[in-house]
């Protein structure tokens, strides 16, 4: 048997003949209802759609299906709960995401600001509240690692008390988020081990992870414990989650659900379209396509 009829006998039997006529983009998206199967908590990043209002933002999650938003403050929580709109992943507490828990000057200003914002979150009935490690500016994986532990410890048991889970997003450093300290999963792993809470997690950014290290599937399978949240984005560039980009998201999505995963999985991709309605459309399908 010669390598051509073993290639097309594969195709035959997975069902991957294309007929003609038909866009390979259309294999990405399975055909939908327009419900969503609810085995995944879908949202979205505001920052991303920061061309539409809150408003608007929130009638276009409504309309697709979902009812999430991450990356919103107080002060626009009551958009949110004025539509029936969960803040998936609260912030407003950090000073930057190079100014971190691994420097102790911030440590002072970190420590009330997160203190407050603890109070603030499990007030309004949120769980989740964003931090970052800040950049290394020079500064070894260790001491940045024992500094983060000391300042973190101070306001873990506030977490703790509130029902809070405080998350640690992991970015690259190689194209994004240049001297980031918290940029592979390995170092975000230990800080969780040594921190030894249940409230906190790392935000396992699929589209970094991709770019530092790569082996998502695996990660995801292995370490899943301490991913207390999730992005995603197209790899390379950071649009669309489709066909132009490297990552299939509908096999990442089914390894996420089969690790009984229940948190969200936001959409932090910065969308193409040159019209709204392009860009509507690019949020619905990625949604789809991650909805397994």
């Amino acid at each position: 048997m010669n390598r051509r009829k073993v290639i097309k006998d594969s195709m035959l039997a997975a069902g991957m003949i294309i007929s003609a006529g038909q866009p390979l983009s259309s294999q990405w998206v399975e055909p939908s209802d327009g419900k969503l199967k609810s085995n995944i908590n879908h949202s979205v990043c505001r920052w991303t759609y920061g061309h539409l209002s809150l408003e608007k933002l929130c009638l276009l999650v409504k309309k697709i299906g979902f009812s999430a938003i991450d990356l919103i403050g107080p002060n626009e929580w009551d958009i949110l709960k004025k539509h029936g709109i969960d803040s998936s992943m609260c912030n407003g507490a950090e000073i930057g995401l190079t100014k971190g828990w691994n420097d102790k000057q911030y440590h002072d200003t970190l420590i009330k600001n997160y203190s407050e914002h603890i109070e603030l979150v499990s007030k309004a009935g949120y769980k989740n509240l964003i931090c970052f490690s800040g950049n290394r500016n020079g500064m070894d994986n260790d001491t940045g690692m024992n500094t983060c532990v000391e300042g973190l410890k101070k306001i873990m048991s506030h977490a703790e008390k509130k029902g809070v889970i405080i998350q640690m997003e992991l970015f690259n450093s190689k194209v994004d988020h240049k001297d980031y300290m918290c940029d592979t999963s390995q170092w975000g792993i230990e800080l969780c081990k040594r921190l030894d809470s249940p409230n906190f997690k790392l935000l396992y950014d699929i589209y970094h992870m991709q770019i530092s290290e790569g082996d998502i599937i695996r990660t995801i399978r292995d370490h899943h414990q301490y991913f207390g949240h999730y992005h995603t984005a197209g790899v390379p560039g950071r649009n669309e989650i489709d066909e132009t980009q490297e990552l299939y998201y509908p096999a990442i999505m089914k390894a996420i659900v089969k690790t009984g995963y229940k948190g969200y999985v936001a959409q932090e991709f910065l969308p193409t379209g040159k019209t709204d309605k392009d860009k509507e459309k690019a949020l619905e399908k990625a949604v789809q396509l991650c909805d397994v």
